[in-house]
């Protein structure tokens, strides 16, 4: 803000170094007042020195206001009567902001039309112009101001006193130049001013802000301002003559140029005024008989232009960097920036972008390239693009569709500084995206309306979000019942009448539009409705914060079960009472059987007496039959109770070797009476493995008994086993009559006997034997060449088990 009130200060302290000439003249002159001589030298310097404000005055851009009177104003708005001073350019610049004034004077139209806009000091805060002169000329209080007009203009005034009057300089930033046809003019108003009261005009130099200065053609100091003096530390102005202090070289080089050649300087040098380092934007120019000069403390200006320029540079980087193109068209509508994106995007030549192409001229270029999207009346289209710059109203988004297939949309906005800021956002994946989207949606919608379930989805707000034909057909609902953005509390209601357990409807709510991590998980459950139709529900969260309910109708699968159910309860009691049955007869059997073999034994051993050879085969016989029956019985309620799962293996460790031998000297006379060879195949050590003992052995003497009843004179029964990859196998292989491919699949079930004579219990009891401890069966046979029965039996049942 220094800087601005630099400026503003210039036209006062050019005009004030041409007074400040005149008076120093007088004072030269000022012991010469006793002959003609002397009045007339005095008054033809004195037409100097006006000649020298004239070219003084001629550099000031803007207009001076002061009040001479020095009364306070009545109220805010009381502008008084100021007196105006300034060319005619400037005032007809200032006038142009007073087009609201009511006053016909145009001081006061000035003021009435500039206090109408915003205003802020040289610390940023908000100031109104019209306060700040009745507080200056109420209480002297200084001001400077930058004022900002809608149209991007900014005026810059600052107000001092000088005595007893009020100055306020007044200077729009916009005028660059000076007339020269008007210097006659304000050689005019200085004479004026300075016949008036010389040394108030000198008390307001005394105070402007600026240093300023004039020199002889030499090169000499001839005059300065206190600001001058106190910025090179001269205690006056004789000491700073006599020593003839300059800033530095630089200004006495340009004050001989300027005195010698007519030529203006205009710099910003650094200087160090009072043990600063400070910027000076130096002014030198032409006066008559020398040169005058003025310097403005630009030190903020110019560091606020610095980071201006860095904050710039940082901002085209940061725009550069942009997927989305960046173009900005000034007020002039040319194109002042753009960023990579932009050039790309467009296919644009730097050179093209290099000649700062009007808004109209870029869309001629991408016209002539197709690269605009079709206009049956382009000229029409294109000026409706123009008037964008006129427009008031909020300016509207638009989405072009290009030649090439894409789309892209424009963003416009107002600059600050004037024109247009438009960003281009290729948004064809986005629309190609969202199609699929779109469609996979009603795809979806199409899917769900073909399932048997009903499905509904609702949001984490609770509304509904989607639901199938099912759902509606489910609970009995129309389409447009389900239409909109129903809450969940809405479509319980509509169901309620055919399910209204509010315990279960708040459960379902809560999996719904509670968040937390224990409700967002899967729930089932079961509805019974007043229809009498069973519903299973199944609430499933999805990766949106969405929540999945699906109803399944499983009344006619319920109904189905019971009946299962029911008859397997049947299955299980028949089951129990045939076991019951079965062990209730065995032990009927059982207790006269026992007297039968008692009795048969006695015989036998012929405690009664000697028998007769017939009486003798007749008690065999007996006893034969009544083992027969007892192992009978035995297999019967072995199968009984495997059937009833209340079988239990008493484990040991078995001697393999000793069980197999124990088993074929049970059948060993057996077989010799029959013709058949029986043969034991161990060829390595078998060791002991974990098993059952008893049921062991009842498994090998089962399959030797059955291998024997298929045997004729003369063919060969093998018992073997071997330890293989933590497997015992245990086998009976014979050469006898095999068995018929249409048996093998039944012959080990229950009461399937392959000749009839008997129970056909034995392989049936081998077999369970075999799965109780782990293990399964395999049956090799061709008819007429015999049969091998495999046993597989795990090695450690106990790991087996656990595995």
């Amino acid at each position: 803000m220094e800087g601005a009130s630099a400026q503003s200060f210039l036209a006062g302290c050019v005009a004030a170094v041409g007074i400040a000439s005149i008076l120093w003249a007088l004072r030269v002159t000022h012991g010469a007042r006793g002959g003609m001589k002397r009045a007339r030298d005095r008054a033809s310097e004195l037409e100097d020195k006006l000649a020298r404000a004239d070219s003084l005055f001629g550099a000031h851009p803007g207009v001076v206001l002061v009040w001479e009177d020095g009364a306070a104003p009545a109220e805010e708005r009381d502008w008084g009567h100021p007196k105006l001073y300034g060319s005619s350019v400037a005032l007809a610049s200032l006038l142009r902001f007073s087009d609201g004034a009511s006053a016909s004077d145009p001081a006061i139209r000035i003021l009435q039309g500039l206090s109408a806009f915003d205003g802020a000091d040289v610390s940023g805060g908000a100031v109104k112009l019209a306060p700040a002169v009745a507080r200056l000329r109420r209480e002297g209080a200084a001001f400077s101001i930058t004022v900002s007009t809608p149209n991007g203009v900014f005026v810059e005034i600052d107000g001092r006193t000088a005595g007893p009057r009020a100055v306020v300089w007044i200077l729009d930033a916009s005028v660059k130049g000076f007339e020269e046809g008007t210097a006659r003019g304000r050689l005019e108003e200085a004479r004026q001013v300075i016949a008036r009261d010389p040394a108030a005009f000198l008390e307001m130099m005394s105070r402007a802000p600026c240093l300023a200065w004039r020199v002889s053609g030499a090169g000499k100091l001839e005059w300065a301002n206190p600001a001058y003096l106190k910025a090179l530390e001269a205690k006056s102005l004789d000491q700073a003559v006599a020593r003839n202090l300059l800033l530095d070289q630089f200004i006495a080089e340009r004050s001989r140029q300027a005195a010698e050649d007519g030529v203006s300087v205009d710099e910003v040098r650094y200087f160090v005024v009072g043990a600063e380092r400070r910027a000076l934007r130096v002014v030198v120019f032409p006066v008559a008989g020398g040169a005058g000069g003025m310097a403005f403390d630009v030190t903020d200006a110019e560091g606020t232009r610095d980071t201006l320029a860095r904050m710039v540079k940082a901002h085209d980087q940061t725009l550069n960097h942009l997927a989305e193109g960046v173009a900005i068209f000034g007020p002039d509508k040319r194109l002042i920036f753009h960023n990579r994106s932009f050039q790309e995007m467009w296919g644009l030549e730097p050179a093209f972008l290099a000649d700062r192409p009007t808004h109209a001229g870029w869309l001629d270029f991408l016209k002539e390239r197709r690269k605009l999207p079709a206009h049956a009346k382009y000229p029409e289209w294109r000026a409706s693009e123009l008037a964008l710059y006129q427009e008031v109203a909020e300016l509207p988004d638009a989405l072009w569709v290009l030649p090439d297939a894409r789309t892209m949309r424009i963003a416009r906005q107002r600059h600050p500084m004037g024109g247009l800021l438009l960003i281009f956002s290729d948004i064809t994946d986005e629309l190609t995206l969202k199609t699929r989207y779109n469609a996979l949606l009603q795809t979806q919608k199409a899917a769900l309306d073909r399932l048997h379930e009903a499905v509904v989805v609702f949001g984490l707000d609770g509304r509904l979000r989607l639901s199938n034909a099912a759902f509606g057909a489910m609970w009995r609902l129309a389409p447009e019942e389900l239409g909109g953005d129903l809450a969940i509390d809405h479509v319980i209601e509509l169901c309620k009448p055919l399910f209204h357990d509010e315990g279960v409807w708040a459960h379902v709510r809560s999996r719904i539009t509670d968040p937390s991590p224990e409700a967002r998980q899967e729930a089932r459950g079961e509805m019974r409705r007043s229809d009498g139709t069973i519903l299973t529900y199944l609430t499933r969260p999805l990766p949106d914060s969405a929540t999945l309910i699906a109803f399944l109708d499983v009344t006619a699968t319920q109904r189905v079960e019971d009946a299962l159910r029911d008859r397997a309860e049947a299955f299980e009691a028949a089951d129990r009472l045939k076991t019951e049955f079965v062990q209730n007869v065995s032990y009927q059997l059982r207790t006269p059987l026992q007297s039968i073999q008692g009795f048969a034994e006695m015989m036998n051993q012929q405690l009664q007496g000697p028998l007769n050879s017939r009486q003798q085969e007749q008690v065999e016989a007996i006893i034969a039959a009544s083992d027969g029956l007892s192992k009978l019985i035995d297999n019967i309620l072995d199968i009984a109770m495997i059937e009833a799962g209340r079988l239990e293996l008493e484990l040991s460790q078995v001697d393999l070797a000793s069980a197999l031998r124990e088993a074929a000297d049970l059948l060993d006379s057996k077989a010799r009476a029959a013709g058949v060879t029986l043969k034991l195949d161990m060829a390595e050590p078998l060791g002991w493995m974990q098993a059952d003992e008893r049921r062991i052995k009842q498994i090998l003497f089962n399959l030797l008994s059955n291998a024997l009843r298929f045997t004729d004179r003369e063919d060969v029964i093998t018992l073997g086993a071997e330890r293989r990859e933590g497997e015992v196998r245990l086998w009976v292989s014979d050469t006898g009559r095999g068995i018929p491919y249409d048996a093998q699949a039944a012959a080990f079930g229950n009461f399937v006997s392959g000749d009839k004579r008997g129970a056909g219990l034995g392989l049936a009891l081998v077999k369970s034997f075999v799965e109780l401890h782990g293990g399964w069966i395999a049956l090799e046979s061709n008819p007429g060449e015999g049969a091998t029965v495999t046993c597989h039996l795990p090695a450690d049942l106990i790991r087996a088990a656990a595995e």
